[in-house]
């Protein structure tokens, strides 16, 4: 069982950069366990969506296409941390951010096959 954790939300500027972190913690570590991670993000009003994906190992990422020359994902292995870096940020951009995560290898941007979802983090980006 795992928890993740989101940070680095907040209010900026149109055309300014943010980067949010999902900090990924095993409640209890079994032999075995491995988890895909991504980012989706739900805008006022509208249904959530996939931003980026991670798989397991961090040999594959995924991208919403829409934003893909705007979003960079990294991860650091030894702080269990998950990073979106986002550039160029629109007024559009403005959403809930949640950070999940799913047992399996490579879960992409089905958020169905995501179980665990942090408590999310806001970005507001003003024209």
């Amino acid at each position: 069982q795992v928890q993740v954790m989101e940070s680095g939300g907040g209010s900026v500027q149109a055309g300014d950069s943010l980067r949010l972190s999902c900090a990924l913690s095993k409640v209890t570590t079994n032999t075995g366990d491995f988890y895909s991670l991504g980012w989706f993000r739900q805008a006022p009003g509208k249904e959530r969506v996939g931003v980026a994906a991670l798989n397991f190992g961090g040999t594959m990422k995924y991208y919403d296409v829409s934003l893909e020359d705007r979003i960079t994902l990294s991860q650091d292995s030894a702080k269990n941390t998950m990073y979106l870096q986002m550039n160029d940020l629109k007024p559009e951009d403005t959403a809930v951010y949640f950070c999940a995560a799913g047992r399996g290898w490579n879960h992409g941007l089905d958020d169905r096959k995501y179980r665990t979802w942090g408590q999310g983090t806001q970005v507001t980006v003003s024209a």
